[in-house]
């Protein structure tokens, strides 16, 4: 059962450390520790990507900064409380974690493969130059009742198909995950860059 459900959150990526660990959490004495990874796109750009780790599974006291790793894991979620409404917060959780060579044969940089649920309506729309994109919110079963919600974005035909799609619709998505920047406004006027994750998906089923 474990196995299978594992199965169903898949994610692989490759690129540099940019930051030093810092403490998350822990659970039963195992402490959790974060770390950003920089993994490059096609288009010359990169992308900056979470990564959740277990002081079990790598030293979390040593600097990585600069090195080139590889992680193999799922993509999570969980809801934190600040004011007063609930942040989706989103970050790959590490199963494997090991320093490799950029060149290394058979890295995949920045895949993922989910199968879940429609939970909300996919909101479908058209940028001003006339691109079409949907947003899809994926609710991916996890063991012991609960669910990680993985935020998707489908572009032209994939977007077109998903404005199809019912609420609790079983699908499956090949992808990458993608940060983005945007202005989170606060007040009057106070004005925060903020950095969201999704997946910018490339095969719909």
């Amino acid at each position: 059962m474990t196995d299978k459900v594992f199965d169903n959150n898949q994610v692989s990526v490759a690129g540099e450390v940019v930051s030093d660990f810092t403490f998350s959490h822990d659970v039963f004495g195992e402490g959790f520790y974060m770390v950003d990874v920089s993994v490059n796109r096609l288009s010359e750009t990169f992308d900056v990507i979470p990564v959740m780790v277990s002081e079990r599974l790598i030293d979390v006291k040593q600097s990585m900064a600069g090195k080139y790793v590889e992680i193999i894991g799922q993509f999570r979620s969980y809801n934190r409380h600040e004011e007063n409404r609930n942040r989706l917060v989103l970050s790959v959780f590490a199963r494997e974690f090991r320093e490799c060579d950029p060149f290394e044969e058979g890295l995949r940089p920045n895949y993922i493969f989910l199968d879940g649920y429609v939970c909300k309506h996919p909101i479908y729309r058209k940028t001003p130059l006339g691109r079409e994109i949907a947003d899809i919110l994926l609710a991916v079963n996890r063991p012991y009742g609960k669910s990680d919600y993985i935020p998707c974005i489908c572009w032209g035909r994939n977007a077109r198909f998903a404005d199809s799609f019912e609420i609790g619709g079983h699908i499956q998505v090949w992808g990458r995950i993608q940060s983005r920047e945007y202005q989170k406004k606060l007040g009057e006027n106070e004005v925060e860059k903020r950095v969201a994750y999704e997946v910018s998906v490339s095969k719909l089923e």
